[in-house]
């Protein structure tokens, strides 16, 4: 048998370094699985240290810590020393030969066993060596399986290392020398000794500094109560400990040789930091004096019945919360009429207190601004006690101040006689009956006292309502909604229509004439006045603004003209005649300007032309919400003859058969009430109060005197069926095709639709049911006229912008009834501003009260309080 021909030197020669590498990525592959768990503890340790944690830690849980370290990593060494061994150059030589195909490096290594001499065989194994010699040139070393997931299976060693590379990052390396303090000291801390720090630092609301009690000797200190105590102990453990008997506290303390002690001052004690060096305090408690508060001169009521009451509030720290509490003086009631029966309970009102924004708190004067005119115990004796809080808790009041709760004042008759009953029906329910009585008989004859219709029907509404109600069991809720809207009604009737100013001016001179004969204040004249002069200057500016842009202008020069000089002129010297006390001349002088306003309002009427096709719809919409407002009267009075035995539709002391209305022995006409001595019909008629010569109830295009069609024997079923075909018709002649006339129309069909529902009800007699439904149909005509009338004020807007040029070609026709020039953009009015200064400040004033009342409701949002802050910084 022949020898082998290849080289086996070449081989080796040619995979030097891939097995190197190879062999290298075994040794890296057992050193991580066996030391993994030694340096992940590592890390995470490093990561404790670096980051602090253990200053943190009681010195006892610091020990047990670093013992459970130094046992971890000792035992996770030895057991990666136990299981790495370094590899072998045959396991290298493995482990690159299992990456390449047909294994070459075992196979040049191997000899051939059979057809030896055989020049066949050997010329086949000659190929084969060299098939697997040009196989190693492609040998490269192999890549170290690096991955530990099949030994660390909850990546324990990435948490460390992300722990470690925070601390890195975040904390400090020389937080490593804090570990000598968890040892015994030596050298130079030995020599040095333990030593302490402390601080006091008082509640931040007492504005005092911090105190270091290293500056401060042995002896009595006096802290705020509530102050903090921090204490450091530095040097050996166990060298100093901290004793106090001033924060009172239990349960869990914590040991007293703690390196970092903080608590709070509760009472008086003694504070010691005992070992070498330390120092004792006999700690006393600064005394924190009770808040106060006093009133500041008497309560003030604005027009609108606003409550002004000023305060004053003192704290040695400052206030940081107050209150009013207002109760009803009981025993200093005039208890007649319909305050006789025992009252319904109500709540004590509490108001905040307006603070101080800017400023100390420590002594301050506020104004509590509130409007209570609407509480039930408006106008009455009551009591008043203020109460401050400061920040401890502790609280101080006023005296009880006895006085009557400031509320509006109504001059008008009618809105005076509403707001009493409505008092007495907030004042108990037992006065229901007895306040839709006194109500009914008040706007019994309404001719001539009652100046709107719509004011009138709003008050027969609720008196049905509160009577319904009363009947069915009144509850707290419909109380309310009845008191409200009975507020509302005497706000209305008081104030009058705001759009308009005429009315409201006649009312400013009747109040202002009568406060002249009843010999008022000059606070009094002063607000009358004020009144006088906002009522002028709106009619004045309605004026300009009705103005006809067609009008001639030489109508417009002979007319009377009068520049705001001389009107201010005028009020001017009848408020100096009212302080002289010089009333006679003063009525005169008022009846001459009434005289004025009258004169500029009728030659304003006679410009003004026929109305259009809109207000005819309006004023015919009107007729029939006060037709159906009768009827539904007569269906409640058929509701309470029910109640009472009687038969629908008899009136009281009625004979079997004896026709409607008609009483024995008297020959009264249709209709007429039993008692009633007059027909509407006769003398007065209602027509001439509300515009228009029908009769309540009487049907479009009845003549007057004609039988309403309840005289002709129909039914009210009958007489809803016709009123509804008068609202059909209506409906479909509403003039106007704008959004406005297009939600009127819709309104009137939703009354439509509920007087057949009420017709329904009444032909079955379900009279409380057709009573809900003809309500649902007044206030959707109402709404529909609302629509309506919108919709006419935006033409007649639209069409006075169209008539503005032609009104620039003639200089008086830019005039107002003033005598001003119109505004440069082309709008009828004045450019001239109608306010005068002390109105300006007064508004001012105004706004800044009731920003500083708002400022002191701590329930607002902080994002508002802040805001409102501002503005008070500000301004």
């Amino acid at each position: 048998m022949t020898e082998p021909t290849h080289d086996t030197s070449a081989p080796e020669r040619r995979l030097r370094w891939p097995l190197l590498l190879t062999r290298a990525g075994l040794a890296a592959e057992r050193v991580l699985r066996a030391f993994w768990p030694f340096w992940t503890l590592i890390m995470a340790a490093l990561a404790v240290v670096f980051l602090g944690l253990h200053d943190h830690m009681p010195v006892e849980l610091a020990w047990i810590a670093a013992m459970a370290v130094l046992g971890g990593t000792a035992f996770f060494g030895w057991r990666g020393l136990r299981d790495f061994h370094l590899p072998t150059a045959q396991e290298a030589r493995d482990r690159l030969d299992a990456t390449l195909p047909g294994r070459p490096i075992a196979a040049l290594n191997d000899e051939q066993a059979i057809g030896a001499g055989d020049a066949a065989s050997e010329a086949v194994w000659e190929a084969h060596q060299r098939r697997m010699q040009a196989r190693l040139a492609e040998a490269r070393a192999v890549d170290p399986d690096l991955r530990l997931s099949r030994f660390d299976r909850y990546g324990l060693r990435y948490i460390a290392l992300t722990l470690f590379c925070t601390a890195l990052m975040f904390g400090s390396v020389w937080r490593a020398e804090t570990l000598a303090g968890l040892t015994p000291s030596t050298g130079g801390a030995v020599a040095e000794g333990p030593s302490w720090e402390g601080w006091v630092e008082p509640p931040a609301y007492t504005g005092r500094p911090s105190l270091y009690l290293n500056d401060i000797a042995e002896g009595p200190l006096e802290v705020p109560v509530g102050s903090r105590i921090e204490l450091r102990l530095y040097g050996q453990v166990g060298a100093l400990t901290v004793s106090e008997t001033v924060s009172g506290r239990t349960g869990d303390v914590p040991g007293a040789s703690e390196p970092q002690q903080s608590f709070d001052v509760a009472r008086s004690g003694v504070i010691a930091v005992d070992g070498p060096g330390g120092r004792s305090w006999t700690v006393g408690i600064l005394p924190d004096a009770t808040p106060a508060v006093t009133f500041e001169g008497g309560v003030s009521r604005e027009a609108n019945g606003e409550m002004a009451q000023q305060f004053r509030a003192v704290d040695d720290y400052g206030i940081v919360a107050g209150s009013a509490r207002i109760t009803l003086d009981l025993p200093q009631i005039d208890r007649r009429y319909g305050l006789a029966v025992e009252p319904d309970p109500v709540e004590p009102i509490a108001l905040d207190l307006p603070m101080a924004i800017s400023g100390d708190r420590s002594d301050f004067t506020e104004t509590l601004l509130e409007n209570l005119s609407e509480h039930p115990w408006a106008e009455m004796p009551v009591e008043i006690q203020l109460t401050v809080e400061d920040a401890v808790g502790q609280d101080g009041s006023s005296e009880v101040r006895k006085m009557v709760l400031p509320g509006r004042r109504f001059f008008d008759p009618l809105a005076r006689a509403i707001v009493e009953q409505r008092r007495d029906l907030l004042w108990s329910t037992e006065n229901a009956p007895r306040v839709s009585q006194l109500l009914r008989a008040v706007s019994h004859r309404p001719e001539g006292f009652v100046r709107s219709e719509t004011n009138y029907l709003r008050l027969r509404v609720t008196i049905r309502r509160l009577e319904t109600a009363t009947r069915f069991g009144l509850t707290e809720e419909t109380r309310a909604e009845i008191a409200k809207a009975l507020w509302d009604l005497a706000v209305q009737i008081e104030e009058g229509d705001l759009s308009d100013a005429l009315e409201r001016l006649r009312r400013a001179q009747d109040r202002l004439a009568e406060a002249i004969e009843n010999g008022a204040d000059e606070n009094e004249i002063a607000e009358l006045m004020q009144e006088l002069r906002e009522a002028m200057q709106d009619y004045m500016r309605q004026l300009a603004e009705q103005m006809d842009p067609n009008q001639d202008p030489a109508d417009m020069e002979n007319a009377q003209q009068m520049t705001g000089d001389q009107l201010e002129d005028m009020l001017q010297q009848l408020q100096e005649l009212m302080e002289q006390g010089r009333m006679a001349e003063a009525q005169e002088l008022l009846e001459q300007l009434r005289r004025m306003m009258e004169n500029m309002q009728m030659a304003q009427g006679q410009g003004q032309g026929q109305q259009g096709a809109g207000q005819q719809a309006m004023n015919d919409l009107q007729e029939t919400l006060r037709d159906q407002q009768e009827l539904s009267d007569d269906a409640f009075r058929d509701l309470q003859d029910q109640f009472n035995g009687q038969q629908p539709g008899q009136q009281p002391g009625q004979q079997p058969g004896q026709q409607p209305g008609q009483q024995q022995g008297q020959g009264q006409q249709p209709g007429q009430q039993p008692g009633q001595g007059q027909q509407p019909g006769q003398g007065q008629q209602p027509g001439q109060q509300f515009g228009q010569g029908q009769q309540p109830g009487q049907q479009p295009g009845q003549q007057p005197g004609q039988g309403q069609p309840g005289d002709l024997g129909q039914s009210l079923a009958d007489r809803q069926q016709a009123l509804r075909d008068t609202l059909r018709s209506q409906e479909q002649n509403l003039p106007g095709s704008g959004p406005g006339s297009d939600a009127a129309r819709d309104a009137l069909d939703r009354a439509g639709r509920s007087m057949e529902d009420a017709e329904d009800a009444l032909r079955d007699q379900d009279y409380a049911g057709a009573i809900d439904n003809q309500a649902d149909a007044m206030d959707a005509i109402r709404e529909g006229m609302q629509e309506l009338g919108e919709e006419l004020a935006q033409q007649q807007q639209q069409q006075g912008q169209q008539g503005e040029q032609l009104g620039q070609a003639s200089p008086n026709a830019q005039r107002d009834p003033l005598g001003r020039n119109s505004g440069a953009d082309g709008q009828l009015g004045s450019d001239d501003s109608l306010l005068q200064d002390e109105d300006v400040y007064r508004r001012a004033q105004d706004l800044l009260d009731e920003i500083r009342r708002r400022s002191g409701e701590q329930t607002r949002p902080d994002a508002e309080l802040d805001y409102l802050k501002r503005l008070l910084d500000r301004f």
